[in-house]
C-alpha cells in the first residue's frame, strides 16, 4: 500500500463491528488494533493486561484530579496511553484499522483517517448477543443498552462530535442490510475508491 491508510471503526454493541473490522483489515493486509493495544502498553509500562482492561473504553469518573500532568483517573490514563501509542504508529506512517478508541478524532492534524460507524437492526443485535454471550433476549438487550451508553459517554468525553450521529463519520453502514461479509466487501470497495481519489 503506497498511501497511508487509517480506518477508524465506531460500532454499536452487537453490530459485528469488531468482526467486520478484523475481516476488513485482513482483506487489506493491514493490522487491526483494539484491546490488543493493551498488550503492548502492558509491556511498555510493566502493568498487567487485566489491570488496564478493567478501565478500557470507559468514561472518566466525575471526581478526578490532575496534579503535575498526572491524573488519578485510571480510565483517563488508559485512554491517554492508547491515544499516544496510536499517534506514534500514525507518525511512523503505519496503516491500520482501529476499532473504537475515539480514533475518528484523535488523528486530526496528524494523519488522514477514514471514519466508519457500524450499526445494525436491534433485533439482529439482540440475536447476535444471545448467541455469542449465551444470554436470554432480556439479558442481551440490557447488555446492549449498557455498552452503548458507556461507549457514547466515553466517545463524547474525548470528542467534539456525538457518538453514533451520522454527521460525525465519513461512512455509516447498517450491517443487517448486507450481512457481515457483504458489509466487509462494501467497505473494501469504499476504501479502494478512497485510496484512489
Amino acid at each position: 500500500m503506497n498511501k497511508q491508510l487509517i480506518i477508524s471503526i465506531g460500532r454499536e454493541y452487537g453490530s459485528a463491528g469488531h468482526e467486520i473490522g478484523q475481516k476488513l483489515a485482513d482483506k487489506l493486509g493491514i493490522e487491526l488494533f483494539d484491546r490488543n493495544l493493551l498488550d503492548e502498553i502492558s509491556q511498555i509500562k510493566s502493568s498487567s493486561y487485566e489491570d488496564l482492561a478493567r478501565y478500557d473504553e470507559k468514561p472518566k469518573r466525575f471526581f478526578t484530579r490532575t496534579v503535575r500532568g498526572y491524573s488519578n483517573s485510571p480510565e483517563l490514563n488508559v485512554a491517554e496511553l492508547q491515544f499516544a501509542l496510536l499517534k506514534s504508529k500514525a507518525a511512523d506512517d503505519d496503516s491500520f484499522v482501529v476499532v473504537g478508541r475515539c480514533t475518528d478524532k484523535i488523528f486530526e492534524g496528524i494523519a488522514p483517517v477514514l471514519s466508519i460507524f457500524i450499526t445494525a437492526d436491534l433485533k439482529d443485535r439482540i440475536t447476535r448477543i444471545e448467541e455469542v454471550r449465551h444470554l436470554s433476549e432480556k439479558e442481551a438487550l440490557k447488555k446492549i443498552e449498557k455498552h452503548d451508553k458507556r461507549r457514547a459517554a466515553y466517545h463524547d468525553y474525548y470528542c467534539k462530535t456525538k457518538w453514533g450521529k451520522a454527521s460525525s463519520y465519513d461512512i455509516c453502514v447498517n450491517s443487517s442490510l448486507l450481512g457481515i461479509d457483504g458489509t466487509v466487501d462494501f467497505l473494501y470497495d469504499v476504501v479502494q475508491k478512497y485510496l484512489n481519489k
